[in-house]
């Protein structure tokens, strides 16, 4: 390389690292000024973004008296809150407020505190003395707070305006609370009524700012409307693991669901949506109906009862969904006593409350058609003999009389099968060892004597396939039917959703914790007399055994009738009546083969039959 290439060289490389160094100096001041530039803009955006949040300070605020949207109860004209003039009005502090609104239905207190529901009294359950009972377990804390995002408005005071503290519906009514925050960003509840519907429209907008997720909190739980026996009976509480019901309840679109979690729960977390959700006692149910299915996450947990140690308690339950685009939050609150046709009416499967079933077997079609069914036979009889009682025992008499005709194919079966077995041991022991020939032998004996070894068989079980779903169908009606609930049968029996008991000075602990009822020792006697007759025609069965059937079947029902609905318990006494009467006919007709007593063992070439299938 001569001279003047090394020179050459070494200024290109000089010219390329001055180079390199300016730009990466150019870059560096560039990255910098960038920098700042987004600082003050994150910074900047983060001022904005504070001031379109929602700020719920830690005391009671001092906000503008809110205006009241369009009441017809109240003639107001006023429209909804303008945000504009709202953050330059002057500002007065809030009292606590209560508002109640009656209609047809049900009379509802709402409080300023949290704009939220405060009390609910349903007019469809009056007790003995004609007063409606509370539905929301504990006032104080009410139902359905409202947090929006991370900030909780349950404690937050709204402005109610110039609303009255009592309106009745004559048709319709609107109430409207407002909150503002110290950024002028409002949430405008506000609640809907009508004269005779048993919805309560629920709409929350917002105004300067948009929630990204809310949450609806039922703090209060749900009050059970009757009055629990206050003593412990064998089902549990005074019957109440039975008779009365605190469940969470909600519709996921396939089917309706009724839960008694024992401990914090949630339902719909990962997947699913849901149309309704709510709480429900025994002849009530509170929930809160969408528009349209959503995927809201349903939070439950157990709520004791801390004045009673019978009640089985309710649960407080949260409601959580993201908004996802939508500008409002806007909802149905259904109050609904458990009646089947107006829950039918409302077309939401709502009357699956009263009764369901499994899914997978298709019994939460079919199951629930046949408790309507027996519910609207129930009523129609009542519609004519304007009494219950009578009402039950015709329907017992019907279903019984339906499935008689199989019960008699059955008996006549098995009594066929009896009649035979001496010869079919016979042919057991001589073709014990060709199956084939034994085989033949048994169905040439059966062509001969007219019996169908089947119907022994499907005479037994189909009668059982057509009965339980009914027995079942009318073992639930009663036990929940809303109809029952204090209708008097006849003589003592003064309200069928309730055990008949004439004395409460005397009680048997355990079996009849509330007193002395008749109805359960009617039924012991009844099952006594069904159950022996049903087991002196079992010839196949021991004696020791037929002996301890017939008396722990009524000792059995013993326990469970004494704490049973009335109702119930004169279903079980008629259909136990029936079945001795039926076997009873029958027996005349088909009578047991050697008296009931086990058949003679013949003999088969000089040896007794026993003695051959020991050889076998």
């Amino acid at each position: 390389m001569n001279k003047n290439t090394l020179i050459g060289s070494i200024l290109i490389a000089v010219i390329v690292i001055w180079w390199m160094a300016v730009n990466n100096a150019n870059a560096e001041a560039q990255a910098a000024a960038r920098a700042a530039q987004a600082k003050a803009k994150t910074e900047k955006q983060v001022a904005q973004d504070s001031a379109k949040s929602l700020v719920i300070p830690s005391k009671t605020p001092e906000i503008k008296a809110a205006p009241v949207l369009g009441n017809s109860e109240l003639g107001s004209q006023n429209s909804e809150l303008d945000s504009a003039k709202a953050a330059t009005a002057p500002k007065a502090e809030i009292a606590e407020r209560s508002v109640t609104v009656e209609t047809d239905k049900f009379i509802m207190t709402l409080t300023n505190k949290g704009a939220k529901v405060k009390s609910v009294i349903v007019k469809a359950l009056p007790d003995s003395t004609g007063k409606f009972p509370e539905l929301i377990q504990d006032t104080t804390l009410g139902a359905f707070d409202l947090k929006l995002d991370n900030a909780d408005l349950s404690e937050a005071m709204f402005e109610l305006g110039n609303t009255p503290a009592k309106i009745v519906v004559t048709d319709s009514a609107k109430v409207q609370f407002a909150f503002q925050d110290a950024n002028g960003n409002q949430v405008i509840r506000s609640y809907g009524f009508t004269k005779e519907g048993p919805a309560v429209r629920q709409e929350n907008k917002f105004v300067g700012f948009q929630p990204n997720a809310y949450e609806l909190a039922w703090k209060g739980g749900l009050k059970e409307t009757e009055d629990i026996p206050k003593s412990k009976g064998f089902m549990g509480i005074g019957g109440g693991g039975t008779y009365y019901f605190s469940e969470v309840v909600f519709n996921d679109r396939y089917s309706v669901e009724r839960e008694m979690p024992r401990e914090q729960t949630s339902f719909n977390a990962t997947e699913g949506k849901v149309i309704w959700a709510g709480l429900r006692r025994k002849y009530v149910a509170m929930t809160v109906q969408f528009d349209e299915a959503v995927p809201a996450v349903l939070k439950t947990k157990p709520m004791k009862v801390e004045d009673s140690e019978v009640d089985p308690g309710t649960y407080k339950l949260t409601i959580a969904d993201d908004f996802r685009g939508a500008q409002s939050l806007s909802y149905d609150l259904m109050i609904l006593p458990l009646k089947w046709d107006e829950l039918s009416a409302l077309d939401k499967d709502y009357e699956k409350i009263i009764v369901s079933g499994w899914s997978w077997c298709g019994a939460d079609v079919w199951f629930v058609w046949i408790c309507k069914m027996l519910l609207k036979l129930l009523n129609l009889f009542y519609s004519v003999i304007p009494n219950y009682g009578i009402a039950i025992i015709l329907v017992t008499l019907i279903v019984r009389g339906i499935t008689t005709p199989f019960t008699v194919k059955q008996i006549k079966s098995t009594r066929g099968m009896a009649a035979l077995k001496p010869q079919l041991d016979e042919i057991n022991v001589k073709y014990r060892t060709d199956p084939q020939k034994k085989q033949a032998a048994m169905m040439e004996l059966y062509s001969k004597n007219n019996i169908n070894p089947l119907a022994s068989c499907t005479g037994g079980c189909l009668p059982m396939l057509i009965q339980m779903p009914i027995f079942m169908g009318l073992f639930f009606v009663l036990g929940r039917a809303i109809e029952l609930r204090g209708a008097p049968a006849f003589l003592w029996i003064s309200d069928l959703s309730r055990s008949d008991v004439v004395w409460s000075g005397i009680s048997i602990p355990i079996i009849m914790p509330s007193g002395l009822a008749i109805l359960p020792w009617l039924m012991v006697a009844t099952t006594y007399f069904q159950t022996k007759v049903t087991m002196s025609s079992n010839a196949g069965m021991d004696p020791a055994q037929q002996k301890m059937m017939v008396w722990m079947m009524p000792a059995m029902m013993l326990l469970f009738s004494a704490v049973m609905p009335s109702g119930l318990v004169l279903y079980w006494i008629i259909g136990n009546i029936w079945s001795i009467a039926q076997y009873k006919y029958i027996y005349s007709k088909f009578p047991p083969v050697n008296g009931g007593k086990p058949a003679a063992s013949s003999k088969l070439k000089g040896k007794n039959v026993k003695d051959a299938e020991i050889v076998k």
